[in-house]
């Protein structure tokens, strides 16, 4: 991939908003649902055969822009561009969903219990006409079983009859199954075992060096996500506020809830244990959100015009950062990674 290569995919000022149900405190007072802003203002770019990952806490918007993605839900603001053209314009929503494919974080939920994997495959095959006579696509559903390390001797068998581990897997194949270029993978090892994480980590990896596969790689697990991506984007609270190349996102956070994710990972050589970034207080209430950044509140660095003013997206070190001190925030980084300071980012009125 070099920097002259068009995107694949490509979000502009992405927004989603969701009416909540009316209360009785609401009827009575006359103040009706009220407006929650799940994604707010994310513009981003994923080339071809890259991953991008998304962080952030539960309930920050991760698997909503993740459904905007792919046309489960449609954008109450902004557009997604898939090979430059919008994307909800490019065909049916059978011929979309050939191009970008998503997959749970529960794969049981996602499938239909009373079938066997390769009758969830042949019907996957069929509905698409990908291949025409039942041979084909037998011969198919063998080589996707094959392709994500299933046995072909399970295909018999019903989704209870699998491990967690092996449903994900199975997952995974059904979405190959159509030969997307994209995959949206929202929290893909969050409910498995660390040991059964590694190996569909690793089957992730695989496969996007094999297929010329691109990801939108969701998590809150910081290490799977470094381990997977090229680029990272840190979503707080409906927006991200901030977006670097992994490497650098890890070595100079210029966010101050960066730094502070970075710093709650745990270390186990205490040699390389990160400088301390504390989070205080609690997330907001998203239908009520901050006036001015929405990390102000619990930010040790706000100062008066970040609880009125919310920030720009702005270019600082090579990193897109939302925040009115993030040439501060990226020299205190750079400070700290060569000891030059303390471990405490001190808290300015």
């Amino acid at each position: 991939m070099t920097s002259s290569d068009a995107p694949i995919l490509e979000l502009k000022g992405i927004g989603k908003s969701f009416k909540s149900k009316t209360s009785i405190a609401d009827r009575l007072t006359g103040r009706g649902a009220r407006v929650l802003r799940a994604v707010r203002d994310v513009s981003l770019t994923l080339h071809a055969g890259e991953t991008l990952g998304i962080v952030g806490e539960s309930g920050c918007g991760k698997s909503t822009l993740g459904r905007c993605i792919t046309g489960f839900y449609e954008p109450d603001e902004g557009e997604v561009l898939y090979a430059g053209r919008p994307f909800l314009e490019t065909g049916t929503r059978l011929e979309r969903s050939r191009a970008i494919q998503m997959i749970f974080q529960d794969p049981y939920s996602s499938l239909n219990p009373r079938m066997t994997l390769a009758q969830a495959l042949d019907e996957v095959l069929l509905v698409h006409g990908l291949r025409k006579s039942t041979g084909e696509r037998s011969n198919r559903v063998d080589e996707l079983m094959d392709t994500v390390g299933l046995p072909p001797a399970l295909k018999h068998r019903l989704p209870h009859a699998l491990s967690g581990g092996q449903r994900q897997r199975f997952s995974i194949a059904r979405a190959l199954a159509v030969e997307p270029r994209i995959l949206v993978a929202d929290e893909p090892v969050s409910a498995l075992d660390a040991s059964v994480q590694a190996q569909i980590i690793n089957l992730f990896v695989a496969l996007r060096e094999r297929l010329g596969l691109a990801y939108i790689f969701i998590a809150h697990d910081l290490n799977v996500v470094r381990y997977v991506s090229q680029r990272i984007g840190v979503m707080y609270l409906g927006q991200v506020v901030e977006l670097a190349d992994a490497d650098s996102i890890f070595e100079f956070p210029g966010h101050p809830y960066t730094r502070a994710l970075l710093s709650a990972i745990p270390e186990a050589n205490p040699e390389h244990r990160r400088e301390t970034a504390s989070i205080e207080g609690d997330l907001p209430d998203p239908l009520s959100p901050p006036p001015g950044c929405s990390f102000s509140t619990r930010c040790p660095m706000a100062v008066e015009i970040c609880r009125n003013t919310a920030p720009p997206a702005r270019l600082i070190a090579g990193h897109a950062v939302r925040c009115h001190r993030g040439e501060e925030v990226a020299a205190m980084s750079k400070s700290m990674r060569s000891g030059e300071f303390g471990p405490h980012a001190s808290r300015s009125s």
